[in-house]
């Protein structure tokens, strides 16, 4: 009897413990495996410049590796040179047989480009006048228009009277007296002075009389055909060189005049 007690409470006593140990916390049991590909780790930043990005699925390249992410000990390139640079153009050699006279008048700027291959002799006494200050304040004394203008008559008398005597030969008529060319005056053959005019017009008629131009207006001919024509041919030649400016003033006081002329080149 006391026998079948004892076992009765071992019984008791072992399935009191099994009892227990069912309700103690179960230990978590491992996720199976995932199909899922675990998230791709970022590179750590890098003090070197970023390169190309790699497409998916293509490894980086050498080349990439050595041009984009150059080692810190590696060697300073050379600095670039630049090629040579052309020569600039050089400015074309001026023609010697052409210089360049400019007006400056009470109409505005008139430049002449005069020839010495045209008329040796008449380019070469125009400069002469010009760079001795022969025609600054000389007035435009006889206009005709649609024919010429004409100017030549010094300012000051006793200017004038220098020339007297200085008769050059004739040059050859190269060139036609067109609109806009330049042509000394004469009183006949041999006869060239001082006295200059400016074609208005188409004037071949001139030609064969002996007229031979030495240059031609290139700019600043709207100026050359505003010039005063109010008094025609009235002014008197002979009181101009005599009385010279006193005597147009007087009586002729809205001609233009020519108030400097210079040699340009």
């Amino acid at each position: 009897m006391v026998r079948n007690r004892f076992i009765w409470l071992v019984t008791v006593l072992f399935c009191g413990i099994l009892l227990l140990a069912s309700c103690a916390p179960k230990e978590e049991a491992a996720p199976p495996p995932s199909t899922i590909e675990p998230p791709q780790t970022s590179t750590p930043a890098s003090d070197e410049p970023a390169g190309r990005p790699t497409p998916a699925g293509e490894a980086p390249s050498n080349e990439t590796a050595a041009t984009e992410t150059p080692s810190p000990t590696a060697a300073v390139p050379p600095a670039v040179t630049r090629p040579a640079q052309p020569e600039p153009a050089r400015v074309p050699a001026r023609d010697p047989n052409v210089f360049l006279v400019r007006f400056e008048t009470t109409k505005g700027d008139i430049d002449i480009e005069c020839h010495k291959d045209w008329a040796p002799l008449g380019a070469a006494r125009f400069r002469e006048l010009v760079e001795t200050g022969y025609f600054d304040g000389a007035r435009f004394f006889r206009v005709v228009p649609g024919f010429v203008v004409q100017f030549g008559l010094a300012a000051s008398p006793v200017i004038t009277a220098k020339w007297d005597g200085s008769e050059l030969k004739d040059d050859p008529v190269l060139q036609s007296n067109k609109r806009g060319y330049i042509t000394f005056a004469t009183a006949g053959p041999n006869t060239r002075t001082t006295q200059i005019f400016i074609n208005l017009g188409e004037n071949a008629r001139l030609d064969g009389m002996g007229f031979a131009p030495f240059g031609r207006v290139i700019r600043g001919m709207d100026a050359v055909d505003s010039i005063d024509s109010r008094y025609g041919e009235q002014p008197q030649q002979p009181r101009i060189e005599d009385e010279g400016e006193a005597y147009l003033q007087q009586n002729f006081p809205n001609l233009d005049k020519i108030v400097r002329a210079r040699v340009m080149n």
